[in-house]
């Protein structure tokens, strides 16, 4: 089949001329990504057929390639509007082998394993569930798609901005004949979000247009792209540094290093740079870095606003489980709202895969005795909880190898009990908790190092832990008290049940509840004198703030020796999301979201758990885990470290447009600086707007920021488009803690509401935290 098909009608000769140009526009595109000749590469530019699966009647035969630019994904479409679909390669989160989606494996027969493959993509878009025609064939098309993934991802930003300004070039250049118009570059100006009046595009034209020919081809578009991209915020700082005949010599370099980025580094580091980043072989071998080398350091992880240390897991991950805080999912099952939204596996590798550790199971009983998942006394659709088990256990360690809670709801029969007990022994396997690590009764929480690819289940049990060392293991009592969440069924006009009604609960149940015994909160006297430290209970966010403002000392407390774990109100419908900050402010560690909602809330806890490998694990301060401390997040009188940080916006490069439909719709962007951490911290300030220009805006402002609390604070960048009308939008964000600020001239990444890179978008930023 002609992957043409689709094309619009041109003459034989037309056609010829046509197919040279795209291919050489895939020869560009293939030797820009490295993979000149490359044969996966090729494979992928010719495409074949492949099965596309939507349900069990609904498989058909769709032909794929990869298109010229090496960036888009095609495939034909029987949709009378939608002749072509095309799928961004930047949209794609990851290749998935096998019958390893909920639709295949619901669709296709187990015989059919090896063609299958899935491709699972960033944000809300569905997965496209594929069948090729033999395991080779089907191999071939994942480890092709893997590898130009991979290499998407792993351009620098140089690269991907480049990457970024060629496709937009080629969209405007509707012929195919490499050329540039003055109508096509002012198409070109609103496609890179940018409005210029027609006397600037004509001025910019004719200054490029040196063969007077009236379009721009070959080097002219060379001197129409670097115009475009000059950056003169970077020539004035480089001017400033460059003592050494017109460059920075190796000491000009460390001159920078060491007093506007504020790092402690040696001449030898300064060399290294010079030798991994300059672009001109004279300048490298004279060990000095050009104006062009230094943009590219600056585009660098090196100098990234977040700390490159911290990408790596680099805290003590050898105290107790309890000294953590930990990334926490709550109805993990869900896709979309609490009341009528779908419950669905993926959501739970969607949430793991963001490095989730602790996981929500809403069980109750299902047909044929398997007991399901879902929001319970709602519209939500059910999943079978064998099959959520399996598919935890297939992802829980792919991004994270330290330990996941399986927070169980259960609302059960003893009957689907004992099934649950069987499936999550039966496939999780000697990776489940079943007993304490140690031979004696312990007296506080095992690490996560200790109990790194480790499930742990969190539930009511029906006597203490050591019962395990006890010979007399027998159970008088066969019932417990349902309260907290379980007990919360006022969804949907549901009757709220008695806060302390009784449920009879299965041994096989209780005896693999370990380390996370759920047991209803009187008050923090009462869990001092009697509750165990492995006894933990849940608390309803309202209650929690509650007690986090009044109670505040009691609660931190409270948290040195025990976990606690909160969840949104049931009011919450829509699965909206309530603020964590105030709750890791008194040491909480299982504050648990709606990972299936895109919010700030959501931002706050991505940049919570960002550094340490972004793990899932956060070690907390120091004063949230001695006993000695008299830390109150309410009292400025036990604060100890006063900072002040100053933020200067500089610029954003190539900011996305927010209305993709509306081709002369450009933003005008401005940034706002949030500050979250204890209440005395907590600020925000924004630059004026820049008018119909997203691709180099500028503005220069400066904004100081008094910090009590570093160790707890967060820093959040957002770029909005202004609007006069009607509420600003997000273009994009990104927030990190405080702590993993590198100072001095900074680039900042930018993330969808989805928490998804933007790839080629950016600010410029200058930032200094010091001593108050």
């Amino acid at each position: 089949m002609s992957c043409f098909k689709w094309s619009p009608k041109r003459t034989a000769s037309e056609e010829i001329v046509y197919q040279e140009n795209m291919k050489r526009v895939a020869q560009e595109s293939g030797k820009r990504l490295g993979l000149d000749g490359d044969p996966d590469l090729q494979f992928l530019l010719v495409g074949g057929e492949l099965i596309k699966v939507r349900s069990d009647s609904w498989k058909k035969n769709r032909f794929y390639k990869l298109q010229e630019d090496c960036r888009t994904l095609w495939h034909e479409s029987k949709k009378v509007h939608k002749k072509k679909q095309t799928y961004s390669i930047d949209d794609i989160d990851s290749i998935r082998k096998g019958r390893q989606s909920e639709g295949l494996k619901k669709y296709t027969d187990p015989s059919v394993e090896d063609k299958c493959f899935s491709i699972i993509f960033k944000g809300s878009k569905k997965n496209l569930d594929l069948m090729a025609s033999s395991a080779e064939e089907a191999n071939r098309w994942i480890n092709s798609l893997e590898k130009i993934i991979s290499i998407m991802h792993n351009l620098d930003y140089q690269q991907k901005s480049e990457h970024w300004i060629i496709s937009c070039m080629r969209k405007v250049d509707k012929n195919h004949d490499n050329k540039m118009s003055l109508k096509e570059v002012k198409d070109f100006m609103r496609q890179i979000n940018v409005e210029v009046d027609d006397y600037y595009a004509a001025e910019l034209f004719k200054k490029c247009d040196t063969s007077n020919s009236g379009t721009l081809e070959g080097s002219e578009i060379k001197q129409f792209y670097n115009l475009l991209t000059e950056r003169e915020e970077i020539n004035v700082i480089y001017e400033k540094f460059a003592q050494t005949e017109g460059h920075m010599s190796s000491r000009d370099l460390l001159n920078f290093l060491l007093n506007e980025q504020r790092e402690q580094v040696t001449m030898e580091h300064a060399q290294k740079l010079i030798e991994k980043y300059e672009v001109d072989a004279a300048a490298k071998q004279k060990k000095r870095m050009s104006k062009d080398g230094f943009l590219m350091y600056l585009q660098q992880d090196e100098a990234s606003i977040f700390n490159p240390a911290h990408k790596n897991v680099y805290q003590d991950m050898s105290q107790p489980l309890n000294h953590y805080f930990i990334s926490s999912s709550h109805n993990t099952y869900l896709m979309e709202d609490q009341l009528k939204g779908p419950s669905s596996t993926e959501a739970y590798i969607k949430a793991l895969m963001k490095s989730c550790r602790c996981v929500e199971l809403d069980c109750w009983d299902g047909p044929d005795g398997e007991p399901v998942i879902y929001h319970g006394h709602t519209l939500t659709s059910k999943v079978l909880f064998k099959d959520v088990i399996r598919a935890i256990n297939d992802f829980a360690f792919k991004k994270s190898q330290y330990p996941v809670v399986l927070s169980l709801e259960n609302h059960c029969t003893l009957e689907q009990q004992k099934v649950m007990t069987r499936h999550l022994t039966s496939i999780l396997g000697d990776a489940l908790l079943t007993k304490p690590l140690s031979d004696t009764m312990p007296t506080k929480f095992p690490s996560p190092k200790e109990l790194k690819g480790k499930f742990i289940v969190k539930g009511k049990r029906l006597n203490k832990l050591d019962a395990f060392y006890s010979k007399n293991n027998t159970v008088v009592e066969e019932s417990v008290s349902e309260e907290d969440e379980a007990a919360e069924c006022k969804e949907n006009g549901q009757k709220a049940k008695p806060k302390k009604s009784n449920i009879k609960l299965a041994k096989e149940l209780s005896d693999i509840v370990v380390y996370c015994k759920s047991v209803h909160f009187n008050s923090f006297d009462d869990a001092r004198d009697k509750q165990a430290f492995y006894e933990m209970s849940s608390f309803e966010e309202s209650k929690a703030m509650y007690l986090a403002e009044s109670s505040s000392s009691a609660f931190i407390h409270h948290n040195m020796d025990k976990l606690s774990r909160i969840y949104p109100a049931g009011s919450r419908v829509n699965s909206s999301n309530y603020n964590p900050v105030p709750l890791w402010n008194v040491g909480c560690q299982i504050v648990a979201l709606n990972f299936q909602t895109p919010s700030k809330e959501m931002h706050l806890n991505q940049g919570r758990f960002l550094p340490n490998g972004f793990c899932g694990y956060i070690l907390k301060p120091e004063f949230l885990r001695s006993p000695s401390s008299q830390f109150d997040p309410n009292d400025k009188n036990t604060f100890q470290n006063k900072k002040t940080f100053h933020v200067m916006v500089i610029s954003a490069q190539q900011l996305p447009k927010i209305n993709r439909d509306k081709a002369k719709s450009i933003v005008d962007p401005l940034v706002k600086v949030e500050i979250y951490g204890v209440s005395a911290d907590t600020a925000s300030k924004e630059t004026k707007y820049i008018l119909n220009n997203g691709f180099n805006p500028k503005w220069n402002e400066s904004f100081k920021f008094t910090i009590h609390v570093p160790e707890l604070a967060m820093v959040r960048f957002v770029v909005m488009d202004y609007d006069t009308t009607s509420q600003n939008d997000l273009v994009g964000q990104y927030c990190l803690p405080l702590t993993s600020v590198q100072n001095g001239y900074r680039h900042v990444p930018l993330f969808t509401k989805r928490n998804d890179v933007i790839s080629s978008a950016g600010l410029f930023v200058h930032v200094m935290l010091m001593d108050a």
